[in-house]
C-alpha cells in the first residue's frame, strides 16, 4: 500500500486525524483579576505608607508654624513663617550641637565598621581550633542586656578620666560589635576563597587580601553597616546622658533633652523651637540613607547568601 504524498498526502491526513481543540471559557478572564490584585496591594501600601510618614509630615508643618498654631492639627499652616528655622541657632547651640554629633558618628561608624571587618575576617579565612566556639562567645555577647554592663563601663571611663568627653560616646567601638561582626562573617562566606589562596601564592600577605581584595568585595555589606551604625550613633541619647555633663559638649539627642528641660514642663511653651531643632536633626539621615540606599538594598538582600 503506497503512502499519499504530496498535497494530496497532505489532505487525506488532515481528513484522517481528528486534532482535538481546546475550548477557553468566555467568562474567564485573567488579566483583570490580576490588576484588581495589584491596585488593592498598591492601595494598601500607599495606605501603610502615609500612616507611617504622617508623623514626620506633622513635624515638618509644625516647624513653619508660629508658637500659637503648632497645635492646631493642620497640615497646612495658617500663618507660614520661617522665623523658626532662623530663631532656632539663637535659642540653643544647634550648631556646636551637630558638629559634636557628626564628629561622634563618623569616628563610631568607621571604627566599629573597621574592626568588626577585621574579626569577621579573622574568623572566615583563617582555620585555627576552637574558632567556631569562640565565635559562639562573640554570639553570646549579644544576649547580654546594656544595663548589665552600662555601670562596669562608667567605671572604666571615669578610671581613665574620660567622664564629661566625648571619647566614651564611640572609642567602645574600636573592639567591634557582636551583631556587625556576624553580618560581615556572613557575607565573607560567599566569597570564592581560591581568589585568595591565589593572592597569596602570588605575595601578597593577609593585610593586603583583607585590605585591597576583601573589603572592595564586600561593599554593599561595609555600606549597610556603616548605616546602622550611623544611625545608631546619631540617634543615642543614653550615653550622652551617662558622659557628658558641660552643653558645649552635647550632642543633638542631648541637646534636645536640655531644649526640653530648659523651656518648662516638656518645653510646652517653646514647642516650635523644639520641633524646628528635631527637623533640622533628621535631615541629614534622611540625606545619608537616599545617599547609600542602593548599597544598603544590596547589602540587606546578598548578607548571608552563599554562592
Amino acid at each position: 500500500m503506497k503512502r499519499p504524498t504530496g498535497d494530496r498526502g497532505a489532505i487525506a491526513l488532515e481528513q484522517t486525524v481528528d486534532v482535538p481543540t481546546v475550548k477557553v471559557p468566555a467568562h474567564h478572564h485573567p488579566r483583570p483579576k490580576r490588576k484588581i490584585t495589584k491596585i488593592a496591594i498598591f492601595t494598601t501600601l500607599i495606605a501603610a505608607t502615609l500612616v507611617f510618614i504622617y508623623p514626620f509630615i506633622w513635624l515638618i508643618s509644625a516647624s513653619f508654624k508660629p508658637r500659637g498654631e503648632v497645635f492646631d492639627n493642620k497640615i497646612i499652616p495658617e500663618t507660614f513663617t520661617f522665623d523658626n528655622y532662623l530663631n532656632v541657632w539663637q535659642e540653643a547651640p544647634v550648631a556646636l550641637w551637630l558638629f559634636n554629633t557628626v564628629l561622634v558618628t563618623v569616628l563610631a561608624a568607621v571604627t566599629v565598621t573597621i574592626s568588626s571587618a577585621m574579626v569577621a575576617w579573622g574568623f572566615t579565612y583563617f582555620r585555627f581550633r576552637g574558632r567556631n566556639a569562640l565565635f559562639v562567645l562573640v554570639l553570646a555577647t549579644m544576649m547580654l542586656p546594656g544595663a548589665v554592663t552600662m555601670v562596669p563601663t562608667f567605671l572604666i571611663w571615669k578610671s581613665l578620666g574620660q567622664v564629661g568627653s566625648l571619647t566614651p560616646l564611640w572609642a567602645q567601638n574600636l573592639f567591634g560589635s557582636a551583631f556587625y561582626i556576624f553580618l560581615l562573617r556572613q557575607f565573607f562566606l560567599g566569597l570564592p576563597r581560591d581568589t585568595f589562596e591565589a593572592a597569596r601564592i602570588d605575595g601578597a600577605n593577609n593585610w593586603t587580601i583583607f585590605w585591597r581584595m576583601a573589603l572592595p568585595l564586600t561593599k554593599p555589606a561595609i555600606v549597610v553597616t556603616l548605616l546602622f551604625e550611623f544611625q545608631a550613633a546619631w540617634t543615642d541619647l543614653m550615653r550622652p546622658l551617662i558622659y557628658l555633663r558641660d552643653s558645649s559638649t552635647f550632642t543633638i539627642p542631648r541637646g534636645l533633652k536640655a531644649l526640653l528641660d530648659q523651656f518648662g514642663f516638656g518645653g510646652e511653651w517653646h514647642w516650635e523651637v523644639v520641633v524646628t531643632a528635631s527637623v533640622i536633626t533628621t535631615i541629614p539621615m534622611i540625606i545619608i540613607f537616599f545617599i547609600g540606599q542602593r548599597h544598603f538594598i544590596e547589602g540587606m538582600a546578598t548578607t548571608g547568601r552563599k554562592g
